[in-house]
């Protein structure tokens, strides 16, 4: 949630869409702030803008509003317009029972997940089923069926392998709406920091953690490159796999995940994006938008089985036309994102001539775009972040954007837990750990830890 600001633009360097903003908001109603003294949010409408076809001529606009969202798929197939209700009322339906009894919990130990009540809970969530196949079968179009299943990727799986339950996704946008910070997401970066300083923490900027310590069974603190510091318990947020491979030094406290076993799992997609400075303003798009690939189904197939995209889908995020201050006057900022494959699945490699591939072949489909039609020769600043950037930069494994796939073996129980069973006094949060990623279930997993850490200490 750090950004990048760059001859006068400024971007966000990863998250952008704001959804379910209770929990960005409960983050400051906990300690008992109004949360509007520390983030300003704008609720979206249209959220987004979906483009399919040769020369992307069908455009979609997605609103949250139920009027306009009826007549827009009633546009396309008031078959599928019925069958697409229903699809959301079968989808909340298990969206409130993993509320319930998975996504607002921990499992410290079996008997927490392995019980008759969990277990039948589970049962109800129907995980076995795909998230593309499951919405298959209440709609029809393919047009409604791409336009409401590519959201499994936020998450950085697949809607065609991904469980059912992530169709829970396009289902909170539509309830709940999307959001835009004012500033961008790493305005919350900020606000979260301002308020960790006046609850009395110290944070020390600049200086890596190079080793988890203990002592016997007991997590004691953290070495740093010049000093060992001290402290009741650890809470990492390091993403997990590369914590517990680089920073737990001893095998014996990495318990089952062995450096074997960290590489061996299932891990998210990566990105590639383009953060373009533009002169000159687009009026014709939203702030967000998706385009794409003429063939989905092949580009899906081509990210996770790690072969180059030969017809990219991509995001276009236009921070600047909800919040101008993000770029010079008379200018306009792009946030160019391609899902692509991470660095441990993928069949090729990264290079500048890669990079460049995957550039021309959006900026040529940018241009089909109703103003966006000269975009190339309107380019005035331009910065690119790929998937070895998020390795080097933030430990991101296989340089994931996402960590770990949220496959049925790799979610709940059989996700990293919060409270570590190897050592007293060790605990982690993050996209990899449960409940998963995606900034407000990160900030759920976030409490989570903290409630096991109060379980143990106390602290109030």
């Amino acid at each position: 949630m750090t950004q990048i600001k760059k001859d006068g633009f400024t971007f966000d360097l990863g998250p952008t869409i704001v959804m379910m903003p209770e929990e960005y908001m409960d983050i400051f109603k906990s300690c008992g702030r109004n949360p509007k003294d520390y983030i300003e949010m704008v609720k979206l409408d249209p959220m987004y803008n979906v483009f399919f076809g040769e020369n992307l001529e069908r455009k979609y606009e997605v609103s949250n509003d139920i009027v306009k969202l009826t007549s827009m798929l009633g546009n396309i197939s008031t078959d599928d317009t019925e069958g697409f209700f229903r699809f959301l009322s079968d989808i909340y339906t298990r969206f409130r029972i993993a509320e319930k009894h998975f996504i607002r919990k921990s499992f410290r130990k079996p008997s927490d997940f392995f019980n008759p009540k969990t277990l039948v809970q589970g049962l109800k969530l129907k995980t076995f089923d795909s998230a593309s196949n499951m919405l298959s079968k209440y709609v029809k179009n393919k047009d409604i069926q791409s336009m409401f299943s590519f959201q499994t990727l936020y998450i950085g799986v697949s809607p065609k392998k991904g469980p059912s339950f992530y169709n829970i996704i396009p289902m909170i946008e539509l309830l709940y709406g999307i959001w835009f910070i004012k500033g961008g997401m790493y305005s919350m970066a900020k606000a979260m920091e301002k308020l960790f300083l006046e609850l009395g923490g110290k944070i020390h900027y600049g200086e890596e953690a190079e080793e988890i310590l203990f002592e016997g069974e007991s997590c004691r603190g953290i070495a740093l490159k010049d000093r060992d510091i001290s402290s009741d318990f650890v809470l990492c947020n390091d993403d997990f796999p590369y914590a517990v491979k680089h920073l737990i030094k001893d095998p014996e406290r990495k318990g089952k995940y062995q450096d074997e076993k960290i590489d061996s799992m299932d891990y998210s997609c990566s990105c590639l994006i383009f953060y373009f400075g533009l002169q000159g303003e687009v009026s014709e798009l939203e702030v967000h938008n998706f385009i794409i690939s003429r063939d989905i189904d092949k580009n899906l197939d081509q990210i996770f089985e790690g072969e180059k995209l030969e017809d990219p889908s991509f995001y276009l995020f236009f921070p600047s036309k909800i919040d101008p201050s993000l770029a010079p006057k008379g200018h306009t900022g792009i946030y160019a994102l391609v899902p692509v494959s991470n660095l441990g699945s993928a069949k090729y490699e990264y290079s500048a001539k890669t990079i460049e591939e995957y550039r021309s072949a959006i900026i040529n489909r940018m241009k089909k775009i109703p103003g966006l039609d000269n975009v190339e020769e309107r380019i005035v600043s331009e910065t690119v972040i790929q998937p070895q950037d998020f390795k080097e930069k933030f430990h991101s494994y296989n340089g994931t954007c996402f960590g770990l796939q949220p496959t049925l073996t790799q979610s709940n129980y059989f996700r990293p837990q919060p409270k570590w069973k190897e050592a007293e006094g060790l605990y982690f949060c993050g996209s990899s750990t449960h409940p998963g990623a995606g900034v407000p279930i990160v900030l759920e997993s976030g409490r989570l830890a903290s409630e096991e850490v109060i379980k143990d200490y106390g602290y109030e």
